[in-house]
């Protein structure tokens, strides 16, 4: 089975995609974005995937790529063009070259135009296609700087992607109207610069006269992504809380496991968000707990030490899940959710508050 997931990046506008083979746990990551890896990662966890390569389909000039970031973390390899001038990789990709991942892999179709380095990636079966930005939904990408040609991208285009069959479809690595998916027939049909009978010189034309600002971040961007996103000189922290061992959720809520918060319990503040009758149910409460009801967490947070840690506590880990959601944005920065709520807790032999069932 074919696992796929589209991921967005609003800064930047950009879509990551993951793809993984089921049977064998492999998957691939397709244009990451540096500042979005938590969150890819926290993706694959779930989903029991093995991360075994990335993919950039050209170098960047509006985001970091997550690439190196991804490596360091998980060993994942780093495929780019090896006409991108992009290092150091670990598969310099060429025209027709593979990238398997389990029993599927994807073709590699060199794309220049946009950038001399684009690629675009085709799914075995031809029935999905990542274009990066040399063919966007009724669109496509600049042709102004980076080596850029617009002669060159209408070959790439017509050549290499809107010659796949009708129903491919076509994920490009951008989208600023948040259009997901076209395919190959809507593109042929319907774009307005690469579409129904527009020629190379009405193309070329068209990308002359649209005089566009450099992105905003490009000074940035485009080194980094030379490197691969590697920083350049002293490394960034890592993002992840140190005050205990904590697990970033895909949903954005960071858990605690519950042998985790017993050793931590004395550095955290411990807030109950159940209804006071369930405080006192047979499940009980942990050991200092305060009990704040979800209802009314919002307008007691003045109750809270915010330079202390915060564990949210609920019956399974549902409200308090939210209420930790919650905190974070009333701007409390060390913030957990005991995964399983008390029901796990229990379950565990952990000890509960003197008094309680």
């Amino acid at each position: 089975m074919l696992i796929f997931r589209p991921l967005f990046d609003p800064a930047s506008s950009t879509y990551t995609y993951l793809l993984g083979d089921g049977a064998s746990g492999e998957a691939l990551l397709i244009d990451p974005v540096y500042e979005q890896v938590p969150r890819d990662l926290a993706l694959l966890q779930e989903l029991g995937l093995r991360l075994v390569a990335t993919l950039d389909t050209h170098v960047h000039a509006d985001h970091v790529t997550g690439a190196w970031r991804l490596q360091q973390r998980c060993g994942s390899r780093i495929a780019a063009s090896a006409a991108s001038g992009a290092a150091p990789l670990d598969m310099a990709l060429q025209h027709s070259d593979r990238v398997p991942f389990g029993r599927r892999h994807l073709d590699v179709r060199a794309t220049p135009g946009h950038t001399s380095g684009c690629l675009t990636y085709v799914l075995d079966d031809q029935h999905m296609a990542f274009t990066g930005d040399a063919l966007l939904i009724r669109g496509c990408g600049r042709t102004d700087f980076q080596g850029g040609s617009a002669p060159q991208l209408f070959q790439s285009v017509h050549g290499q992607i809107l010659s796949l069959p009708d129903d491919c479809l076509l994920y490009p690595g951008h989208d600023y109207r948040g259009v997901t998916v076209s395919s190959v027939a809507e593109e042929r049909r319907f774009n307005p610069r690469l579409g129904g009978d527009v020629n190379a010189a009405d193309f070329t034309g068209y990308m002359q006269a649209l005089h566009l600002p450099h992105p905003r971040h490009m000074a940035q961007a485009v080194p980094a992504n030379l490197r691969c996103g590697q920083p350049d000189g002293a490394l960034p922290p890592d993002d992840a809380p140190a005050w205990a061992p904590l697990t970033l959720r895909f949903s954005g809520v960071w858990d605690i496991e519950p042998m985790a918060l017993l050793e931590h319990a004395p550095s955290a503040q411990i807030v109950d968000v159940r209804e006071a009758p369930e405080f006192i149910d047979p499940l009980g409460h942990l050991p200092g707990a305060q009990l704040v009801p979800l209802s009314q967490l919002l307008g007691r947070v003045d109750e809270l030490d915010r330079q202390r840690p915060v564990v949210t506590v609920c019956r399974s880990g549902a409200r308090s899940a939210q209420a930790s959601l919650l905190l974070a944005k009333a701007g409390f920065a060390q913030v957990a959710n005991l995964a399983g709520g008390m029901l796990r807790w229990r379950s565990e032999g952990l000890p509960v508050a003197p008094g309680s069932a």
